[in-house]
């Protein structure tokens, strides 16, 4: 079965004409240059095989994944307790029933659906579930990942890896994973904002750490970071945080990222990923779609770009109202990258505002997008719709400039496509990936 894809990657930004555009050359050149680009994407919930059944991918994945249960449940008299008791499988018919066969697929995610099925040449009809199944059934997982990121024009992903959930730690303890698709991020969220919960597995393992996080605990984060560094070579370390996120304040959060996890970054040339603005499980009957948006305080931000200013940080906001200021903070701290349009902002309408907003604000220096993939295929559709989203913007921003009497050559325009989706967060960890 044939399988489509974008065109072959060119990642050396060299250009393919010396000459300068003209009004109606550039939007080709864009779409060229967006096309023909491998990206990095550089934050998804991914994993590599060496995590056995962590890595999720195929059809009923697709289809049980959060953002498609939380519309089943709008258009379905099922209750969330009994759809909790269903299998995997017929949570999957129920919803390729009440989303694809009793009602059009026209929201983002269940486009997303269609549009895994069409780079597979698979059928989309309300029949097609049961030949999507027998394909993905067929597929070598190793050879699926290629096609896949082939398809998706990506070159490499970023994982996120908790060093202290149960399921993946022994991945890492037997060896680790040696994919060279797959890159490692260091999810500190149990030590941060769930210290309370989770300091017993770090005392069990050895370290002496306290419920308050007082004495040596600080100390004690340090060396367990120190550890996990060189076991995951990660990127940069990461945490989502609320929308009642407050930097400095008298909370253990802020102690550990003061006295422990900045200075670790510090240490390791590490960024420090914030993603902030989640409401955690307002309706907790939905499970992993039961988490909401809120506006935080971005004085936070300031806080932290002011008082550490050796170190770097990546950071995306929830919220639609706080993307405005977290591109005037960006304006002020070198320190400072913004990146993607997360979970509630990856809808094109909101991406189109953002980017365009972000362009204004900040020229070239941010990153985009990133897919914040659960499941393997997601990346196609994703990845996509940011080439879709993207192509119009850039063109409409480089024609600006040549109606200012300006000059646009292609060379000029790969340059900026490679920063954006390339060389900006290859710098920023210090890494050449790919």
């Amino acid at each position: 079965m044939g399988i489509t894809s974008v065109k072959q990657p060119n990642i050396t930004g060299a250009p393919s004409s010396a000459g300068l555009l003209n009004g109606e050359q550039i939007q080709s050149a864009v779409e060229e240059a967006l096309s023909s680009t491998q990206f990095i994407d550089v934050h998804t919930h991914l994993f590599s095989p060496a995590f056995g059944n962590l890595g999720l991918w195929g059809i009923d994945e697709l289809l049980t994944y959060h953002y498609l249960e939380a519309e089943f449940f709008r258009s379905s008299d099922t209750t969330p307790e009994r759809y909790w008791n269903l299998s995997k499988r017929e949570r999957a018919d129920a919803i390729w029933r009440a989303l694809f066969v009793e009602n059009s697929p026209i929201s983002e995610a269940t486009r997303g659906i269609i549009a895994v099925l069409n780079a597979f040449e698979l059928p989309t009809g309300s029949s097609a579930l049961e030949e999507a199944r027998a394909f993905f059934r067929t597929q070598s997982i190793e050879e699926h990942i290629r096609n896949v990121l082939r398809i998706a024009g990506v070159s490499d992903v970023v994982m996120t890896n908790d060093p202290l959930d149960p399921e993946e730690q022994p991945a890492w303890l037997n060896g680790g994973q040696k994919h060279a698709k797959f890159h490692a991020a260091l999810r500190l969220d149990r030590i941060l904002w769930g210290w309370p919960r989770h300091w017993q597995q770090l005392a069990s393992q050895g370290y002496a750490v306290e419920e308050k996080a007082t004495g040596k605990s600080a100390a004690e984060v340090r060396r367990f970071l120190s550890g996990w560094y060189e076991r995951m070579r990660p990127l940069y370390m990461a945490v989502s945080l609320t929308d009642e996120f407050q930097f400095p304040d008298e909370s253990i959060t802020s102690k550990m990222l003061a006295e422990a996890v900045l200075p670790s970054c510090r240490e390791f040339g590490l960024p420090m990923s914030l993603m902030i603005g989640v409401r955690r499980q307002v309706n907790p009957r939905l499970r992993l779609a039961g988490d909401a948006v809120g506006k935080a305080d971005l004085h936070a931000v300031e806080n932290l770009c002011c008082a550490f200013p050796e170190n770097r940080f990546l950071v995306s906001v929830l919220s639609r109202e706080n993307q405005h200021e977290l591109c005037v903070y960006a304006r002020k701290f070198s320190n400072l990258m913004p990146f993607g349009c997360w979970w509630f902002m990856n809808n094109p309408s909101i991406v189109e505002e953002i980017t365009r907003e972000r362009i204004e604000l900040l020229g070239t220096s941010f990153i985009p997008q990133h897919s914040d993939a659960r499941v393997l295929e997601q990346v196609i559709y994703k990845w996509r719709n940011t080439r879709l989203t993207l192509a119009p913007i850039l063109t409409n921003a480089y024609r600006r400039i040549h109606n200012d009497g300006g000059g646009i050559s292609r060379g000029d325009i790969q340059r900026d496509v490679n920063r954006l989706f390339r060389s900006n967060f290859e710098n920023w960890t210090g890494r050449r990936i790919g």
